[in-house]
């Protein structure tokens, strides 16, 4: 029982990693038009907690992950353990150098509307390819070696 409980919040916390991206896309675009400082504060605001959001369901997707890779008998040399953590590695430091850093411009002197929203718009790309590319290890398990 325990097991699938945790199981239940991992998944869940991997839909919370990812799906807040899915809602940031078309947002972006609506950042790109933005004509006032007012909607531009909004949005920067939207997406800097859908950023939280998406860190925090992260460290309960690793602690739950511990959890199942530990009483589930899967050896962590597994290929589809390895390219996982792999990812997720790459995953932590570009989150953490691709959204903070670009965000802090708002509303400072190398703020520029274009440039800060194309920036975010490929960190969001690039991420959330990284975590699908994740969720595919760890739904089909390939052999690779």
């Amino acid at each position: 029982m325990l097991y699938s409980t945790v199981l239940f919040i991992h998944v869940f916390s991997a839909v919370l990693s990812i799906g807040p991206f899915f809602v940031l896309i078309p947002m972006l675009k609506k950042m790109k038009i933005a004509k006032t400082h007012e909607e531009m504060t909004a949005y920067v605001t939207t997406f800097s907690l859908a950023v939280q959001i998406v860190k925090h369901a992260g460290h309960i997707l690793i602690l739950s992950g511990i959890y199942l890779l530990w009483s589930g008998g899967y050896s962590i040399t597994s290929p589809f353990i390895v390219m996982t953590i792999v990812l997720l590695m790459a995953s932590i430091v570009f989150l953490a150098r691709a959204f903070k850093p670009t965000i802090r411009t708002f509303n400072t002197p190398e703020y520029h509307q274009q440039l800060f929203v194309a920036k975010l718009k490929k960190a969001v790309w690039i991420y959330t390819i990284l975590l699908l590319i994740m969720l595919w290890f760890m739904v089909t398990k390939p052999p690779l070696w």
